[in-house]
């Protein structure tokens, strides 16, 4: 049987649809499952290999990017006295894989469960700030993926190129000691780059302002992964704006793909 992935859906998450979709692409059985469906039924997350925060707006952007739909799933308590926070990071420890994409990412930093250095789940050590240019952003970048990361979703990538759309993705850590335990453990698994693919701080192949030119990072074990770019607005060369430059012998697949086929490679 195919391995099955879970989008989450509700509350302003706009682009799960697509993820959806991009899952299927890959080889998964995907499903579209709104959190108060899985708060009600925490055990069908056992039946996942895959979980994923897709991007939007939650509860409107109002309190902050993601801070309150973190809040719901951190504090709400389910019916056997456990949080879906603790479940989470059991399926993390179950060989399960979660993804967080924009507004997923955000999510995933402010309940902890990446890049939770030395396993500290729970804490949120980094934040997503407003862009630095102070306005939304809405447009493609280059990124390179770190060899050294543990990070299942980015495994022989070195360049790609992927679409942002956001207004709060400036990465920043919470102080000196924690960035340099991110890099120090290879807990970075994206960077923005410029034509050269070289990292970049300069706007705008570097759209937000991110600390170290960070776009995407994951947990020690490589298994939680959370970025800004949208791998999923960019599975078909079809979706890029110069496609029509390509030729007649382009490849058809985007990079964004490669990403989804990576996760559904490992359980493969």
């Amino acid at each position: 049987m195919k391995p099955k992935a879970m989008v989450l859906t509700g509350y302003g998450i706009n682009c799960d649809y697509e993820t959806s979709y991009a899952c299927e692409v890959a080889g998964f059985q995907s499903k579209r499952i709104h959190l108060n469906d899985l708060l009600d039924s925490p055990e069908t997350l056992n039946d996942y290999r895959l979980i994923v925060f897709p991007g939007g707006f939650t509860f409107g952007d109002d309190l902050g990017s993601g801070v309150a739909f973190s809040a719901k799933i951190k504090f709400s308590v389910l019916k056997d006295g456990k949080r879906l926070f603790d479940i989470l990071t059991e399926h993390i420890e179950k060989d399960g894989l979660i993804l967080g994409i924009c507004n997923g990412f955000q999510i995933l930093v402010r309940l902890g469960i990446i890049p939770a250095c030395a396993n500290r789940y729970g804490a949120q050590e980094v934040t997503l700030a407003p862009n630095k240019s102070g306005y939304f952003i809405d447009r493609w970048v280059n990124l390179i993926a770190e060899k050294e990361s543990p990070n299942i979703f980015t495994r022989g990538l070195e360049r790609l190129r992927l679409p942002v759309r956001h207004g709060e993705g400036r990465f920043i850590p919470l102080n000196d000691k924690t960035l340099n335990e991110i890099e120090n453990h290879n807990h970075v698994a994206l960077r923005y780059a410029d034509k050269q693919f070289k990292t970049t701080q300069i706007f705008p192949m570097n759209p937000n302002g991110s600390t170290n030119a960070i776009a995407g990072i994951c947990d020690s074990t490589g298994r939680a992964f959370g970025l800004m770019p949208h791998p999923e607005a960019a599975i078909s060369i079809y979706q890029y704006p110069d496609w029509t430059r390509k030729g007649r012998n382009m490849q058809t697949e985007g990079d964004g793909l490669n990403i989804f086929k990576n996760a559904f490679d490992y359980f493969k």
